[in-house]
């Protein structure tokens, strides 16, 4: 005889038991009827054997899926990752190449710079040398022209003072102003 919601079979278990069922039908807001035809139809699609606590097909499957995720990983490795590390380490070495290479342009500007600086530098010590030379010299002919000039109008006082006719006189006075100009 099937009721009106044809269903014809009953089934017993222990109070413990009914407990639990209460408890995880309530937990995912199922009635203990609806949840028991639920762990029903789990266990029938997925073909676990509700004994079974470790669940081998779960232990297969996550291997399978590990397995995978691992292929993939190497794979991509292989097609991405190798060939950009080894793009990466190429880049680094032209950098370095192209670093050094600046460097030592820079060093060796820097170099001939400083080297021009030096000779520059000694180029002005040596015109400085120069210029103290000729200012010395310009000054020891302005004082050579000053004591010439001394000398000349001290030659002309003796000579008007002397008169016209004294010849011996004029000759020594002479004489006397060239061995001066000679001293000078």
């Amino acid at each position: 005889m099937a009721t009106k919601d044809n269903y014809t079979k009953s089934l017993r278990f222990s109070v413990e038991t009914d407990a639990k069922l209460g408890r995880l039908a309530l937990k995912y807001g199922y009635s203990k009827f609806q949840f028991f035809n639920q762990m029903v139809e789990y266990f029938h699609r997925t073909k676990k054997d509700p004994a079974d606590i470790n669940d081998e097909l779960l232990k297969r499957t996550l291997s399978r899926n590990h397995d995978a995720y691992t292929s993939f990983i190497k794979t991509q490795e292989k097609i991405l990752l190798i060939p950009m590390h080894q793009s990466v380490e190429r880049m680094i070495s032209n950098q370095e190449q192209i670093v050094k290479q600046f460097n030592g342009q820079v060093l060796s500007a820097n170099k001939e710079l400083l080297k021009q600086q030096q000779d520059q530098g000694q180029k002005f010590k040596d015109t400085e040398s120069l210029m103290k030379l000729i200012y010395e010299q310009l000054q020891s002919r302005k004082k050579l022209k000053e004591q010439f000039l001394q000398l000349f109008d001290g030659y002309v006082k003796n000579r008007e003072s002397i008169g016209a006719f004294k010849t011996r006189e004029r000759e020594e006075l002479t004489e006397q102003f060239r061995k001066q100009i000679t001293d000078l």
